[in-house]
């Protein structure tokens, strides 16, 4: 990967979910079919959100180097024949919706990073972060046909795991908006 040489980079050090992808998807508008893109970020939920947006647009994923905590991440503008149009995830309810069925112990997926987990998550949410997820589908089996709430920061990383998920054959997903950040329910914290 040292070889790439980049077109364009922008510096998404310090940033969370969702600003790396809207920085990137704002550069990415700015450049030729064929160019190339590096994303600097030091968040890693960075990792799987760039894959995917990529992904989902219809960009190329060239790939990622991780060097002292610093993501440098990859991608090729595709011709605009390649592209395809952002899909947003459609079944969507509010943090309000989710808070009243909570006395029903509904299946909750946090998708977020092992830090912002442990500072708070929603009283018995199943912790498998978005970069894990593919991996982890088998042990998600059982929940297959139950409703499941997908839950980040800000719902943008859940929307994408939400497409993973439905991609996988789970029928009732729904994306929790606007996720963590404006959560006023009730929280755990890891000790």
């Amino acid at each position: 990967m040292n070889n790439v040489i980049a077109d364009k980079s922008i510096d998404c050090r310090g940033l969370a979910c969702p600003m790396p992808i809207v920085r990137t998807k704002k550069a990415v508008d700015e450049m030729k079919s064929g160019e190339v893109l590096e994303i600097v970020a030091t968040d890693p939920g960075s990792v799987a959100d760039i894959r995917s947006w990529a992904e989902r647009t219809g960009n190329q994923f060239l790939g990622t180097v991780e060097e002292n905590g610093v993501f440098k991440h990859y991608i090729r503008k595709s011709d605009p024949s390649e592209m395809k149009p952002e899909q947003k995830y459609p079944h969507v309810v509010s943090n309000e919706e989710l808070e009243q069925k909570l006395n029903e112990n509904p299946v909750i997926i946090d998708v977020r990073e092992p830090m912002e987990y442990s500072f708070g998550h929603i009283p018995g949410a199943k912790f498998v972060p978005f970069g894990k997820l593919e991996e982890t589908i088998a042990e998600l089996a059982p929940y297959q046909n139950q409703e499941i709430y997908v839950v980040c920061r800000t719902g943008s990383r859940s929307g994408a795991a939400c497409q993973v998920l439905q991609q996988k054959g789970f029928t009732k997903v729904k994306n929790v908006v606007p996720g963590m950040s404006g959560w006023k329910g009730p929280v755990h914290t890891q000790s």
